[in-house]
C-alpha cells in the first residue's frame, strides 16, 4: 500500500476503527452517528458555499463546522477507551448559539413560530437541510447514548443546531422579503366548546 493512501482495505470486512483503538461494525450506533454527524458537517457546507462574501452568517457557520469536528472524535470514542480525544468539548456552544438566535428573533418583525413548508430561496432551503439532517444525527447519538454515555454537551450541541437553522431560515426568508409559507402554528389553537 503506497505511503499517505486514504483507502486502507482494512474495513472490507464490514467493520472500522474507533477511536482510542478497536473496532466495530460499520453499521454499530456509534458509526452511524458518526456517519450523520458528518452528513450534517457537509450540508453545512453547502450552506456556507452558497452565502455571498463576508456574509455575516460565516464566522458562525465556520465555527460551528470545527466544533463538529471536534465532538465527533469524542463520538468516535466509546467511554471505556483508555485514550481520550485531546479536542475540546463544546461546552459554551450551547448557550452561544441561542444567544445567535435571540439576536434572529429580534430581527424578525413576526416572532410566532410557524411550521414552514421549507423553501423561500436556496439558502433558506438550505438552512431546513441542515435542519432536518441536525435532527436525524441528534435521533442518532440519543441512541448510542442508551448504549455508550455521551457527553451532554454534545447532546445539547445537536438540539440547539437544528433550532438554530429552523431560526437562520426564517431570517433569510425575511432578509429578502419573501413570504413564510406557512403551514400552521407551533401551539394549535383550542377549540372552543
Amino acid at each position: 500500500m503506497p505511503k499517505g493512501t486514504i483507502s486502507t482495505r482494512s474495513g472490507d470486512k464490514g467493520t472500522t476503527g474507533v477511536g482510542g483503538g478497536g473496532r466495530v461494525d460499520k453499521d454499530d450506533a456509534r458509526i452511524e452517528a458518526l456517519g450523520d454527524l458528518d452528513e450534517t458537517n457537509c450540508a453545512i457546507g453547502v450552506l456556507r458555499s452558497a452565502l455571498p462574501p463576508e456574509h455575516d452568517w460565516e464566522d458562525g457557520l465556520r465555527r460551528i463546522q470545527t466544533e463538529m469536528m471536534n465532538l465527533m472524535g469524542h463520538v468516535a470514542t466509546p467511554s471505556t477507551a483508555k485514550r481520550k480525544p485531546s479536542a475540546p468539548l463544546p461546552d459554551e456552544s450551547s448557550l452561544w448559539m441561542e444567544q445567535w438566535m435571540s439576536d434572529i428573533e429580534e430581527s424578525l418583525e413576526d416572532v410566532t413560530e410557524h411550521f414552514l413548508l421549507p423553501g423561500g430561496n436556496a439558502i433558506s432551503a438550505q438552512c431546513h437541510i441542515v435542519r432536518t439532517v441536525a435532527r436525524r444525527a441528534e435521533r442518532r447519538v440519543v441512541t448510542l447514548n442508551k448504549a455508550d454515555p455521551v457527553e451532554p454537551s454534545i447532546l445539547m450541541f445537536v438540539n440547539r443546531l437544528s433550532d438554530l437553522m429552523f431560526k437562520l431560515a426564517r431570517q433569510e426568508t425575511h432578509r429578502k422579503g419573501l413570504t413564510e409559507d406557512r403551514w400552521r402554528l407551533f401551539r394549535p389553537e383550542r377549540r372552543k366548546s
